[in-house]
């Protein structure tokens, strides 16, 4: 079984940054793709970004290029979303995923495992 569990979230006005975390099993569980998911209320579930763990590469959805950066530790075992520049559209829960393997752009149903989620409001 994975643990993914989500930290970081909360309140910040417009134009702030937060830097969201992901404790996690999954790169020695043999879960190689970590991604960031965020859903608001009354929208479907959207990817952010996904690293694959092993070799560091990154994936961006365009409306967060040039103001997210996911990474992760040395040890693998917890992720990052550093989260710039933010606007009220980005409120959301933000949920950390696990997956198998890094397959092309940022499906839901590619991960397997998923955390509670951490919320992240963001004011103008």
């Amino acid at each position: 079984q994975v643990q993914l569990v989500e930290s970081g979230g909360g309140s910040v006005q417009a134009g702030g940054s937060l830097r969201l975390s992901c404790a996690t099993s999954a790169h020695a569980g043999g879960y190689y793709c970590m991604g960031w998911f965020r859903q608001a209320p009354g929208k479907e579930r959207e990817g952010v970004a996904r690293i694959y763990t092993p070799g560091g590469n990154t994936y961006y959805t365009d409306s967060v290029k040039g103001r997210f950066t996911i990474s992760q530790d040395n040890a693998k075992t917890t992720v990052y979303l550093q989260m710039n520049s933010l606007a009220p559209e980005d409120t959301a829960m933000y949920y950390c995923a696990a997956g198998s393997w890094c397959y092309q752009g940022l499906r839901p149903g590619d991960f397997r495992y998923w955390g509670q989620g951490t919320q992240v409001v963001v004011s103008s």
